[in-house]
């Protein structure tokens, strides 16, 4: 695999930008060949860029009212669910759920229904990611976990969300 910094920002800036559940193994595969500091700070950078493309294409699917996107776009249900629970997109808010393993998606998608400042969410972001990418990669330095363990470890990741899409998929409206 590819050592460069270039290529981790690429993939960060990807998975920022979409479902994020390679981050982790990503974090722990660079941190074995780069500094801990340095792997934070541009793998934060990426996924906080990432993160305000996918926040911006968020709001552009929300407003549309295209018959093509309801597909892909939430359900009103699950967008006024999301309001409910989460009634304030904060700073803060968004800066801790992005400083932990947890999903951020109902933040998310509240901080676009919201039309939350995009520069807002991207700094939030940038500071929640920074405390916990240093750490993962720094875990990646200390115990250089073989590439074949990160590989299987994300693959059974992707594994678990395909099988937890069909699985929700399967389950009747309550």
């Amino acid at each position: 695999m590819n050592q460069s910094l270039w290529m981790m920002c690429l993939l960060l800036f990807a998975e920022g930008g979409s479902l994020s559940f390679l981050t982790t193994p990503t974090l722990l595969y660079y941190g074995k060949f780069h500094e801990a500091w340095l792997v934070g700070l541009l793998g934060s950078v990426a996924s906080a860029a990432g993160s305000a493309v996918q926040l911006l294409l968020l709001r552009w699917a929300l407003a549309s009212r295209h018959p093509w996107m309801r597909r892909i776009t939430p359900s009103r249900e699950k967008v006024e669910a999301a309001v409910r629970l989460y009634p304030s997109a904060s700073f803060m808010a968004l800066l801790l759920a992005r400083a932990t393993p947890l999903p951020d998606a109902p933040l998310k998608l509240v901080a676009a229904v919201v039309e939350y400042s995009v520069s807002l969410y991207t700094l939030a972001v940038f500071l929640g990611a920074l405390p916990y990418f240093y750490v993962l990669a720094r875990l990646g330095r200390e115990f250089r976990i073989p590439t074949w363990t990160l590989l299987a470890a994300a693959g059974l990741i992707a594994l678990g969300f395909v099988v937890d899409r069909l699985r929700t998929r399967k389950r009747p409206p309550s």
